[in-house]
């Protein structure tokens, strides 16, 4: 990936459009809420649109405070600065004054405590003083007598009012009774706009977007994810105050409701729900990662249409190097050289609020070279590996992982992870010292996601530890796809929908979730006969439609058809496999609907989706008005 040094952060879009090449079918401006790096997903978008004509501005967040700008294949990726003000409200400054009246104000509180440890310093030394003469040693103590009770009197007193100050600021939106009456209270009142008032730092968003987005002047607005939705909502409403139509795209990476809130905080789930269902039915079109997320997702907006499935795969050219065999990729550095872990220079990473994006990296291309991870491990051909690549939280189940390594003496375990210096890794690190396997766990970073699938596939086999939480159940995750294209087989934990595609394909192994004995039995029943498993990927058809180009081809009709286009059959900038892109969760494949009876501008057919738009509208009639106010 190279840097864009002649477009910065603050360029003039008009200019950026008049430059752009000859032919573009139209402008899509993306919008993330996180650094874009490590979010192979929107990367993977971006890129695969670019590519297929469109002229693509991806937004992020700056991880630092700083504008960022760079090229990502034919995209240009811009980083703003998001100012979060509306994320610290007065609530948050408070003394909770029923609950805790005594309580100090915040900023009251460490002016206090350390105005009395000063006191008592200053007694100490007028004490010292006073009895440096030894027959004044009793005048002294009798002297400073009175003030050093009250010192100490003083410093009781203020260390209990920052206590309860300290005990209300634990407490405050997590659930007191307070807390819900207030979330109770503007649900009832506001229903979807409740949002402003129980997460008014949502807006925060909007103020650092909202102007660039208008400047872009898009054709189409993708937006990822529930935060951005209401960015890109509001942003179609405004063009099209100004007679300039814009069609938005909702890509929902999870389901709302099963997402364990990103703050500890009573409010945050209620609000961000009802932000949800507000801009829903604005968006044109949706997206999502699998069909059983696209029905709860019709279901809960009351959508004119079932989402299209754009499942998380990898790309085909990415999935290079004898897989399995564990010889680095053609080309890559001698392991443990310097380039074997050389990467790309630009922004720092940032994984902050991004879906599980898989081994994302830092998003470039990172020479020809593939990192070896064997010889990151320090571990032959011959020593079993299982690798886990992703996340690292508890309900990721790593833990189990851990735990097994003292039942697979022979076993070593590599976690590839976007902070292994985190503190819930450093617990594991401990962990497995206790269990005298210190030296078979490896904890290693990221790498770009282009390189995924080589790496990985050096492994024997791929783990899915997760525990039973609602999105783990209801979707193919990036891992899942990365591991297959890896040709490694899994050892994958019961939850639904990753347990039923594996049994169904004879992939791996299923195991129960949070049960470390039955893991050390799937380990060892895929390391006992890997081939066996390996040869679910020989399937005629199966890996060529879990590949980003078949989801990228059905991502390419949806523009298209918003656009009243037709979608090119076979994009000429690449080779594309066959089979369709809008895989379901079995493995089969979903028949892409909005693909057929595509119009050209200003024709109509009956599949040119007037009556998907007349369905929406009749909808927001139905549920009052779902337009941003």
């Amino acid at each position: 990936m190279e840097f864009d040094s002649g477009a910065g952060t603050g360029g003039t879009p008009g200019a950026e459009r008049r430059s752009a090449p000859a032919g573009r079918r139209g402008r899509i401006v993306m919008l993330v809420c996180n650094g874009v790096e490590g979010d192979s997903r929107v990367q993977k978008t971006a890129r695969s649109a670019a590519a297929a004509g469109w002229e693509v501005v991806l937004l992020g967040r700056s991880p630092d405070g700083r504008p960022a700008s760079w090229r990502l294949g034919g995209a240009q990726v811009r980083l703003l600065p998001v100012p979060t003000p509306l994320d610290r409200p007065p609530r948050t400054a408070r003394r909770p004054l029923l609950t805790r009246p005594l309580a100090y104000r915040p900023a009251t509180a460490p002016y206090r405590a350390q105005r009395v440890k000063a006191w008592r310093d200053e007694l100490r030394t007028r004490r010292a003083a006073l009895a440096a003469d030894r027959r004044s040693a009793v005048y002294a103590a009798a002297r400073l007598a009175g003030p050093r009770a009250a010192a100490r009197l003083a410093q009781r007193w203020v260390g209990f009012r920052t206590r309860q100050l300290d005990r209300g600021t634990a407490l405050r939106g997590t659930g007191t009774p307070l807390d819900r009456a207030a979330v109770a209270v503007w649900r009832r009142a506001r229903k979807e706009r409740c949002w402003r008032r129980l997460w008014p730092a949502l807006y925060d968003f909007e103020l650092a977007y909202g102007r660039v987005v208008d400047e872009l002047r898009p054709d189409l607005i993708h937006a990822h994810d529930f935060r951005m939705l209401g960015v890109g909502a509001r942003a179609k409403v405004r063009a099209a105050a100004a007679g300039r139509p814009v069609k938005l795209v909702w890509d929902a990476h999870e389901y709302l409701p099963g997402v364990r809130p990103w703050q500890h905080d009573v409010r945050w789930l209620p609000a961000h729900l009802a932000h949800e269902r507000e801009y829903a039915p604005c968006a044109d079109a949706a997206v999502t990662v699998s069909g059983t997320l696209a029905a709860l997702l019709r279901e809960a907006h009351g959508l004119a249409e079932e989402p299209a499935v754009v499942l998380n795969a990898p790309e085909a050219h990415a999935a290079t190097g004898p897989a399995g065999t564990g010889d680095p990729a053609p080309g890559s550095p001698a392991p443990g050289s310097p380039a074997s872990a050389r990467t790309r220079p630009g922004p720092a990473a940032d994984g902050s609020g991004a879906a599980d994006g898989g081994n994302g990296g830092n998003g470039g291309d990172g020479g020809d070279g593939v990192p070896s991870l064997r010889a990151l491990c320090g571990i032959g051909t011959g020593t079993p590996l299982v690798v886990y690549s992703g996340a690292a939280a508890p309900q990721r189940g790593l833990r189990t992982m851990v735990e097994a390594l003292a039942e697979l003496p022979e076993v070593h375990t590599a976690l590839v992870v976007p902070r292994p210096s985190a503190g819930y890794l450093r617990e594991l690190r401990a962990r497995a010292a206790e269990l005298g396997a210190a030296e078979r766990l490896h904890v290693l970073p990221y790498v770009p996601y282009r390189q995924v699938v080589p790496f990985l596939a050096e492994a024997d086999a791929g783990a899915i530890p997760l525990h039973h939480w609602t999105n783990h159940e209801i979707a193919l995750i990036t891992k899942f796809f990365e591991y297959a294209h890896a040709r490694l087989p899994l050892v994958v934990s019961d939850v639904r929908t990753m347990a039923g595609t594996t049994r169904e394909t004879g992939q791996g192994e299923v195991f129960r979730a949070e049960d470390t004995a039955d893991y050390v039995r799937a380990v060892r029943a895929v390391l006992a006969a890997p081939q066996r498993y390996r040869a679910a990927y020989e399937r005629p058809g199966l890996l060529e439609q879990w590949t980003w180009e078949a989801q990228a081809r059905t991502l390419d009709r949806i523009y298209a058809r918003l656009l009243h286009q037709v979608a090119p059959e076979r994009p000429d900038h690449q080779e594309q496999p066959e089979g369709d892109g809008n895989a379901d969760l079995r493995g089969g494949a979903r028949e892409d609907r909005a693909a057929a009876g595509r119009p050209v501008r200003g024709q109509g057919t009956p599949g040119d989706g007037r009556g998907h738009r007349r369905a929406r509208g009749r909808e927001r009639q139905r549920r009052g008005g779902a337009l941003p106010r």
